[in-house]
């Protein structure tokens, strides 16, 4: 038999949940492209702006892969 429209939406919050993937992807050039620019600005500071650039990515990615986890339980559970 056919699949019914909760599956469907169902599929649908995985799809949303999975995108918080791409906006983080798309927050991470952001901030590694304004991270260069200070680096080319303000040579001095390399460490501190790689420490800060790391550290944001890290939590920018933490999102994604809650959005990952969050996805994986809608559709097996």
């Amino acid at each position: 038999m056919g699949k019914s429209v909760g599956d469907g939406l169902v599929a649908i919050a995985a799809a949303l949940a999975v995108m918080t993937g791409i906006f983080s992807t798309v927050g991470q050039g952001y901030a590694a492209g304004k991270a260069v620019e200070a680096v080319g600005k303000n040579p001095e500071a390399v460490n501190e702006i790689r420490t800060m650039l790391i550290l944001g990515a890290g939590i920018a990615e933490t999102a994604a892969i809650y959005g990952l986890l969050i996805a994986f339980i809608l559709i097996f559970i």
